[in-house]
């Protein structure tokens, strides 16, 4: 199955312990919400948050964007009761905290397995710490996986790197990641841009990522979500050359050639796979605007 049918351009995390939050949720123009059990849940309101969450969830309201809820990690006081509460509401997606190995993913699958509400969940892993980028192959194959999430922050706390705009001491975690991503057809959205308010630094780091292969960008505040919707969405330009080498390529097959040539570029079959893929896309996202 390959998870990039629809679009992920703008992940957003929502706190599952802020009703307003989760209300306001409902509105906006993101493609996906991660609603958080973890790290932007309090201690004290772990609790209330899992069952906040579970009837807020229940109570329906955010298609068509892709829900996926993010628990607690198993090794902690909460993740197991996190997980049995929202299991009855059968839940789109969980994430995972902190995946090192395939073997986090299978404990996941077994509990998921043994209820029927949850038959149809799939699996997301945050991809934050050094084993599990070392293992991200193993994980992306592992049952019922549907896409990472890296956590930069973390990653980057453990692996003690300065921070640098162009990202250069995590460029080869984040191409691991996404070459195991793509080589078991799940998707890979990027990590979070921590200045919210900084438009032209989250719009430079959207493009980076775009340029890598993300399929889009995990996002803390509502004011980023327009330019990660922008950033990871074909522009215009790329539509508009989509289209002329597919026609341009038909063309040639029709003449009995095997390429054509597009603004005096050659056009063979992989150009035109890449082409066919943006315009899918852009119909995916023109469908999601419409709902």
């Amino acid at each position: 199955m390959d998870h990039r049918a629809r679009p992920y351009r703008s992940v957003l995390y929502i706190p599952g312990s802020k009703p307003r939050a989760l209300d306001k949720a409902r509105s906006l123009p993101v493609d996906a919400i991660i609603f958080d059990l973890e790290d932007a849940v309090a201690i004290d309101e772990k609790a209330a948050a899992r069952t906040l969450l579970a009837e807020t969830l229940a109570a329906a309201g955010y298609d068509p964007r892709a829900q996926i809820v993010r628990i607690n990690g198993f090794d902690t006081d909460w993740g197991a009761q996190d997980l049995d509460t929202i299991a009855a509401i059968s839940p789109q997606a969980i994430l995972l905290p902190k995946v090192n190995s395939a073997a986090d993913i299978e404990a996941l699958v077994t509990r998921l397995d043994a209820r029927a509400e949850t038959a149809q969940t799939t699996i997301w892993a945050m991809m934050e710490t050094p084993l599990g980028i070392l293992n991200a192959a193993q994980i992306a194959a592992a049952p019922r996986m549907a896409g990472f999430v890296m956590g930069t922050n973390d990653l980057a706390k453990d692996l003690g790197t300065r921070q640098h705009a162009d990202r250069e001491p995590l460029l080869t975690a984040l191409q691991l990641c996404l070459l195991a991503a793509r080589a078991h057809r799940l998707v890979c959205v990027d990590g979070v841009y921590n200045a919210f308010k900084d438009d032209e630094g989250l719009g430079r780091e959207c493009r980076q990522g775009r340029d890598m292969g993300f399929d889009g960008k995990t996002l803390i505040h509502p004011a980023q979500v327009a330019i990660a919707n922008a950033a990871f969405a074909p522009s215009a330009e790329e539509i508009d050359l989509a289209r002329r080498q597919i026609e341009a390529f038909d063309a040639a097959t029709a003449a009995g050639q095997g390429v054509a040539v597009v603004d005096g570029r050659i056009v063979e079959n992989l150009h035109v796979e890449s082409a066919r893929a943006t315009l899918a896309k852009a119909a995916a996202i023109s469908k999601l605007e419409q709902a």
